[in-house]
This record gives structure tokens, C-alpha cells and sequence, in this order.
């Protein structure tokens, strides 16, 4: 059973996920490029290659836009543990008419290329397609569906697992290439949010 998580990232998701983990029972560090204290987190911090290197399970959380120069550099620390992908490949050009748009295509996603940076590491794809705002015990009247997929068996039954204890119900798209789908969730998931301000809002799969 994973004990120790690693939250690579300082931003709204990462502190986050980082205090849910902690009230959970979770030793949970957060690392950033300084390793200086993190408004908003009260828990043990350090740089990333030092968080990195200490955590079982490892949380990707920083901008899609430095997420592969960050592997890179952390390559020897990332090998062989599950790291979950959080991260969204959103361009630096404004959204159009509500609707963000990202630096890859429908046939690579991001996940993709940091598996192939990084292919001794257990990649799984999670919490991209919501807001920080409801990825804690999110409160609907049904359970809201995580899509998560990636090339680990293993490494995505620890994942469905947190997601369980954080309020998720887990479902398994398959292999890494599924990313190029749920990845753009993303898009979905903000239209409301940047055009109407509407973030109280999840996906749920229904299946007969």
C-alpha cells in the first residue's frame, strides 16, 4: 500500500490533492523548483528532484507547458514508481470563444510524450478533465466518473484506488494512447467555467 506521495507542483491542484492526501492519512511532501515554503501547505516540502526521489507514488501537477522539461530532468528519479499525470498541454494562446487550445493534436497526447521521455516510469492520466475546485470529496447526488488510463495495470489500481478515498469512482480507458481523448475533457470541462463561471460541474459515465 502506497504511504508516501511526492506532489511535484505548487499551483491549485497540487496543493489541493496534496491537503486531501494529508487528511487522509497520506505522508505527503510538495516539491517545487526552490523547495521553499508553499502558501496554504502546512506539510513537509523540498525541491522536486528531493521529493521525487523520496515518494512511492508520485503527483504531476504542474503547467502542461514545463511538464516535459521537468521529467527530463527528473528521469532517474521518476523510474520504476507510478506518477499520476494531471497536467493538460493548454498553448499559451487565449481560448476562442471559451474553448482552450492546446499545443499537441488528437494523435499525441501529452501523456504520450512524457511515457516516451520517460519510459521506465508508470504513467497514469487523472484529475486533468476537473477543476481543482471539486477533486477533493466532490459532493453530487452520484459518484462522478475519474477517466484514467495508461500502460501499468498495477500502477492504475494504486490510482483507483486514491480516487475511491477522494470521492472518485475510477474508470479505465485502457493504454497510454487513450490520453489523446481524455486529455481534451479539459476543454469541455471549461467552456462553462470561462464563459458562465459555472465550475461546480463533473463527468459521470452511465453504463447499462
Amino acid at each position: 500500500m502506497v504511504k508516501n506521495i511526492g506532489v511535484l507542483g505548487t499551483g491549485a491542484v497540487g496543493g489541493t490533492l496534496a491537503n486531501g492526501l494529508k487528511e487522509l492519512g497520506y505522508e505527503v511532501s510538495v516539491g517545487s523548483r526552490n523547495g521553499k515554503k508553499i502558501d496554504g501547505w502546512a506539510g513537509n516540502v523540498g525541491t522536486f528532484d528531493e521529493v521525487a526521489k523520496k515518494a512511492e507514488l508520485i503527483i504531476l501537477a504542474v503547467k502542461g507547458s514545463v511538464a516535459k522539461e521537468l521529467v527530463q530532468n527528473l528521469t532517474a528519479e521518476l523510474a520504476g514508481k507510478t506518477v499520476i499525470d494531471t497536467t493538460n498541454p493548454i498553448a499559451s494562446e487565449p481560448p476562442e470563444n471559451g474553448v482552450l487550445k492546446y499545443f499537441t493534436d488528437l494523435n499525441s497526447s501529452l501523456m504520450e510524450q512524457l511515457q516516451e521521455i520517460a519510459p521506465h516510469t508508470q504513467f497514469v492520466k487523472a484529475f486533468n478533465s476537473v477543476g481543482a475546485n471539486v477533486m477533493v470529496k466532490p459532493t453530487f447526488e452520484l459518484t462522478p466518473s475519474m477517466f484514467i488510463c495508461g500502460n501499468n495495470e498495477t500502477a492504475k489500481s494504486e490510482v483507483s484506488e486514491l480516487l475511491t478515498k477522494l470521492g472518485w469512482e475510477a474508470e479505465d480507458m485502457g493504454k497510454a494512447e487513450a490520453a489523446r481523448a481524455i486529455e481534451p475533457l479539459c476543454i469541455l470541462w471549461c467552456i462553462p467555467a470561462i464563459l458562465h463561471g459555472q465550475r461546480q460541474q463533473v463527468f459521470k459515465l452511465l453504463k447499462q
